[in-house]
């Protein structure tokens, strides 16, 4: 039988944390055997998971033979990794374990260095801060999950589900990780990744800046065609300055800029209105259906259509 460890930090996300232990613990093979035994593990006898307490029946010890280890999401990423904590995992690596994170668990796994080099995801809200702490790191925010072989990384909250089906699927095939998705009352592969649910919020540009009043502009007139000679025109200075004074104060480029506020102006009219969407795309500035849902899926990572059924 697969044993599963599932790591229990101090001040765990409960939700990160029951979400294997459930899609696991009921998985069934064909014969009707259980396909895991399952071990909740931890440091210290009582762990702070924020609004209730709780005590693992195994220590660390319970990591050292464990087929796959998971390490679920913490409330604060930045906390130290316990060095004891660390060593373990560590060891693990190096003995060949599975280990997958769950939302924010990424950053202690990564603070122990068995990452490094390797593509990962985390939590949509987090994955500047995860880049920013470990650049060593290739962080995907846009994904459900990444499978780098022994190591697997996934966002936050139901991701977990969508990284334990997989997994499951990469143990004992299609048919016990289906079977397993029904119980959770998931499917077995979502579509689109994570990049549906972020919120493209653009960067605050201070108030009386010189770009205020030119941004404005630009989110009143997301309908007409402009061109990067027209948004220039309008800011009253050359095209190689406006990139420039974007650049600094936005981070992106004009047309960029433009593109962003398009799609997310599409997302509030998709989740608000009964606009068609080829309607819905001119409204938004997009000269043609076919060029709306390109750019909104490339964005997104799903159809128009589909984002409005998940939102609206």
């Amino acid at each position: 039988m697969h044993t599963v460890a599932v790591l229990a930090l101090d001040q765990v996300i409960p939700f990160d944390l029951s979400t294997p232990i459930e899609v696991f613990s009921r998985t069934r093979l064909p014969d009707g055997r259980p396909g895991y035994q399952i071990r909740v593990c931890a440091e210290c006898d009582e762990i702070d998971a924020g609004a209730l307490t709780l005590r693992a029946p195994w220590g660390l010890d319970g990591l050292q033979d464990a087929d796959t280890i998971i390490v679920p999401g913490v409330s604060d990423p930045m906390a130290p990794l316990p060095a004891v904590v660390r060593d373990a995992l560590r060891s693990a690596a190096a003995d060949g374990t599975r280990i997958a994170s769950i939302c924010t668990g990424t950053f202690p796994l990564a603070a122990t260095g068995v990452l490094d080099g390797l593509r990962v995801t985390t939590h949509w809200r987090a994955a500047g801060l995860l880049a920013a702490a470990h650049p060593d790191l290739n962080v995907d925010p846009d994904v459900l999950y990444v499978d780098n072989g022994q190591f697997l990384t996934s966002a936050g909250a139901a991701a977990g589900m969508d990284l334990c089906l997989h997994m499951i699927r990469r143990d004992y095939g299609s048919a016990v990780a289906a079977d397993a998705a029904r119980l959770s009352v998931m499917p077995l592969e979502r579509e689109g990744g994570q990049a549906q649910f972020i919120i493209y919020d653009h960067t605050p540009t201070p108030r009386g800046s010189e770009l205020e009043v030119l941004l404005d502009w630009l989110r009143e007139n997301l309908a007409r065609d402009l061109t990067l000679a027209d948004i220039a025109g309008q800011a009253g200075t050359s095209t190689r300055t406006l990139i420039r004074r974007f650049r600094d104060q936005t981070g992106t480029t004009p047309l960029q800029w433009l593109h962003r506020a398009r799609i997310r102006q599409a997302q509030h009219l998709l989740e608000t209105t009964e606009h068609s969407v080829e309607r819905i795309g001119g409204q938004v500035g997009f000269g043609s259906p076919t060029a709306f849902r390109d750019r909104f899926k490339r964005t997104v990572g799903v159809s128009p259509q589909t984002y409005r059924r998940t939102f609206s």
